[in-house]
């Protein structure tokens, strides 16, 4: 009996000093940021992180704890055979979201959670962010980080669990093991208290690294695969028909649409651009060297200089852009057919309408649901990666941008008007891997994207001068909007409103005006809305407002992974929403945008669930 508890000890003890291990693991990887904070601020992460990896030893407890509990009646090596196993796959399992955990967050500024498993279904595609050397470096991080765990258990732990024997009380034995098996339930939740614990339960400092080292996120991704479809608004900040009161008077149609078209009934085409990141842009305050093919239209065209990005992700971005519907900060209604294919379509209006309509994009159109998105909003041609010879298959997402624009020339020689069509730009994404010979001479990730923005911008720049010439030119509109920046530095904090900035320029000789910036605020799910009014097409949007209008409001919402922020002429906030802190306050009455922001999720939210 005592030689099982002792086991059983050690065995827990075993599991936190490995949590200890992959939180240093983590802080050792995040060096960028960890070197900007105090060493005792580090210390304190292992402290109040302590309580998720106390949470997390507990679930592993588990199934040893519930096979020893019959055990006590059995002689034998077997159960130190079974508990061997598995902590063996529980060291690899482990040690797979450990590394991939460090490798993401320089990207995704939060910790791992459940997100990643979508875009495993698409693996080709997954891995195609990464080159084949951190691939590589990946893959050997994880077998060392694994080994050497392992080697530590059987030196360490393992014979402790050799040669148990019948113990002859075995009936208070089993009780005994029975009553501890029921109490890990209390580690697990994090105490007695009413409410389980959570992430935002280790959070203890206003630097949100700190917050986000402090999180175990093998605790973080099983959580989130449990929680991933909540059946309840987590967003209830307070009464829902006042929430809705406010959303009202955000949105509301009011005011004359400032027309810009020449033509009621205009060819459109949108193009949205891979991480096309505002802080690059230069007629936005960015580098003037990167895009000099937008930086010429924008001359021609116009600019709106306050846009944003509805959320962090492609996925997230092309349902705010063509349906008009926000992201939500952890779910991505893209990939929920039922919900998605409910929403209002800007696409099905113009078909409707009739428009000729094609979606265009070089990459792998089952990636992240697109296929089931893209075919129910009732586009008559999709064109894809498979549409293309191999041969061209010279990126690791598909076909690079030169390749899908000069395909998109040749279908264009003779079009029947009005047509609708929508591309989607791939090479910008991670690794930044083009086809042609650096314009930025450096090989950290910032000068690697800047040239791969470059590039995109020569392909758009050639298309746009052939374009020119075509007998539909003076009949089109072209938007040009991004999905995303792209959060290059893992020091760039995921709230703040640069990292949400994106270029929005229409263009195209249907533009009765030239040359002018719309400075008004707006994001992403703005774009129908203010396109079909210029139409004269009626539409319901109900999270968006026209842009163009003199009287609408000026304000933007966006959210990530763990919280929103909210955007006024005269304030900004963001809210991260698994510890309820305030980040960012800025502005003459930055509570007003809080309380906007709180109640626009809510409703957003209570709207997402009944669909």
């Amino acid at each position: 009996m005592k030689k099982r508890i002792i086991a059983i000890c050690s065995y827990f003890l075993f599991w936190l000093a490995f949590f200890f291990i992959a939180r240093l693991f983590f802080i050792v990887f995040q060096y960028h940021s960890s070197f900007q904070t105090s060493i005792g601020e580090l210390l304190g992460t292992f402290w109040h992180g302590a309580k998720l990896d106390i949470s997390t030893t507990a679930y592993y407890l588990i199934i040893p704890l519930l096979f020893l509990i019959p055990g006590v009646y059995f002689n034998g090596n077997w159960f130190r055979i079974f508990v061997r196993w598995y902590t063996y796959i529980m060291i690899v399992f482990s040690s797979i979201i450990i590394v991939s955990d460090a490798n993401l967050y320089s990207y995704w500024g939060f910790r791992m959670d459940y997100t990643p498993v979508f875009y495993l279904k698409t693996p080709g595609e997954a891995m195609a962010s990464v080159s084949t050397l951190k691939i590589i470096m990946f893959v050997l991080t994880i077998a060392l980080f694994s080994s050497v765990t392992i080697y530590l258990y059987k030196k360490l732990i393992d014979r402790l669990f050799s040669n148990f024997n019948r113990v002859i009380y075995w009936l208070p034995a089993i009780l005994f093991f029975l009553l501890l098996w029921g109490a890990l339930l209390i580690p697990i939740r994090g105490g007695f208290g009413v409410a389980p614990i959570n992430a935002g339960s280790v959070y203890f400092s206003k630097n949100m690294f700190l917050n986000h080292t402090a999180i175990n996120a093998v605790w973080n991704v099983g959580t989130s695969a449990f929680t991933q479809k909540p059946v309840k608004n987590p967003y209830e900040f307070g009464d829902l028909s006042a929430a809705k009161t406010v959303v009202d008077s955000l949105t509301i149609k009011r005011g004359t649409p400032e027309k810009v078209l020449n033509i009621s009934k205009p060819n459109v085409i949108i193009i949205v651009l891979e991480s096309f990141s505002g802080y690059l842009i230069g007629p936005l305050g960015g580098d003037s060297l990167v895009t000099p093919n937008i930086n010429r239209y924008a001359k021609e065209g116009i600019l709106f200089t306050n846009f944003y990005a509805s959320g962090t992700r492609t996925d997230k971005a092309i349902p705010a852009v063509l349906d008009g519907y926000p992201a939500q900060p952890a779910q991505s209604i893209i990939k929920e057919p039922k919900k998605s294919q409910s929403l209002p379509s800007l696409v099905k209006i113009l078909i409707e309408n009739g428009y000729q309509s094609s979606f265009w994009y070089g990459g792998e159109i089952n990636f992240a649901n697109f296929n089931s998105f893209v075919i129910g909003s009732g586009f008559k041609d999709i064109i894809t990666k498979r549409n293309f010879d191999p041969s061209n298959y010279n990126s690791k997402w598909g076909v690079h941008d030169h390749i899908l624009f000069q395909s998109l020339k040749d279908s264009m020689q003779k079009m029947q008007e009005p047509f609708l069509r929508v591309i989607l730009t791939l090479s910008s994404h991670e690794p930044f891997d083009v086809p042609m010979e650096p314009v930025f001479k450096g090989t950290d990730d910032m000068t690697k994207y800047k040239n791969s923005v470059y590039y995109t911008d020569k392909a758009l720049g050639s298309f746009f001068d052939w374009a020119k010439g075509t007998d539909w030119w003076k009949n089109t509109l072209i938007i040009m909007v991004a999905d995303h920046c792209a959060r290059v530095y893992s020091d760039m904090p995921n709230y703040k409103q640069n990292v949400f900035r994106i270029p929005m320029l229409w263009i195209g000789g249907a533009l009765s005006q030239r040359g002018i910036k719309v400075e008004k605020l707006g994001s992403q799910v703005d774009i129908p809305t203010t396109l079909l009014d210029q139409l004269g097409l009626k539409s319901n949007f109900p999270f968006a407002k026209d842009l163009l209008s003199d009287q609408s409001k000026s304000f933007a919402f966006y959210t990530y992974n763990e919280g929103f922020g909210f955007i006024t002429d005269s304030s900004a906030a963001a809210v991260d929403l698994k510890s309820k802190m305030v980040v960012l306050s800025e502005g003459k009455e930055p509570e007003v945008a809080e309380n906007n922001g709180k109640a626009y999720l809510q409703v957003l939210f209570d709207d997402y669930l009944k669909r």
